[in-house]
């Protein structure tokens, strides 16, 4: 599938089939993340990848609306590591969400490309999150991306988008 395929394509899935996920194709994903950009090549982003079926549990209770960490094949948790060769505390702030998003994204779509669905789950206690992964003092877990195959059952129609003349501006507003 080429990129835009990919993009366009893509919908975030919540249920998925019992198919396991093999390490070539789980390799290619996390290498896909780990080649994101990274402003200042800080990289500021590492990964935590859950097979454990007991280890998905227990990062599910870190979140709400989050039983598609259960039930997925692996979860990768997308961490933020602090002040990865920063040279000021302000720039490191805005820095790391955004290459946590860069790299989420190229997991994401990598995934698809290999026709397997993503779900990004948000983990509202981001201390027990911590301790749950068993993160150093200072590291945020900044979203888990659930990965399997799709459940045939669960088709998911495209949304409308709004029209490309109300998102995008050129020039000015």
């Amino acid at each position: 599938m080429d990129v835009y395929r990919a993009i366009v394509s893509k919908r975030d899935r919540r249920r998925y089939s019992a198919q396991p996920i093999d390490d070539e194709r789980l390799g290619r994903i996390v290498q896909a993340a780990r080649m994101a950009g990274s402003a200042r090549d800080a990289q500021p982003v590492r990964l935590v990848v859950i097979r454990n079926v007991a280890q998905r549990e227990a990062l599910a209770a870190c979140g709400r609306s989050t039983d598609h960490v259960r039930t997925c094949q692996v979860a990768i948790a997308i961490v933020l590591i602090p002040e990865a060769g920063v040279v000021g505390a302000p720039f490191a702030i805005f820095r790391g969400p955004f290459d946590a998003g860069r790299a989420a994204q190229n997991l994401m779509l990598a995934a698809w490309g290999e026709g397997i669905a993503t779900c990004p789950a948000s983990m509202h206690d981001a201390e027990a999150a911590r301790l749950v992964l068993g993160l150093p003092e200072g590291h945020v877990v900044a979203n888990v991306i659930t990965l399997g195959f799709p459940d045939a059952g669960e088709e998911r129609p495209v949304r409308p988008r709004m029209p490309i003349d109300d998102y995008a501006h050129y020039e000015t507003w």
